[in-house]
């Protein structure tokens, strides 16, 4: 642990940040996994559903600057263009 009061504040703030941008990955990681788990089941409403939500959820990512917004931008297409191929 650092001696210098600012250091120690510096260290505490970075574990607070990095809690919280490791939860906002996880909330879109589990988003993502609901929609490929109702795209392999073939559900197209289902997935269709769980896009909306999982897009909503990248965007606020990217808007809190978890993701870069050519990195959302890119989930929400590839995540997007699979649920159009469900037949």
């Amino acid at each position: 642990m650092a001696n210098i009061k600012s250091a120690k504040k510096r260290v505490l703030v970075t574990q607070t940040k990095t809690a919280r941008n490791k939860a906002i990955r996880s909330r879109v990681k589990t988003m993502i996994k609901k929609v490929e788990t109702a795209i392999a089941a073939g559900d197209k409403a289902a997935a269709q559903a769980s896009l909306l939500v999982a897009i909503s959820e990248i965007d606020k990512a990217a808007s809190k600057g978890v993701y870069h917004k050519n990195t959302a931008s890119r989930k929400v297409a590839r995540l997007t263009k699979a649920v159009n191929g469900v037949a």
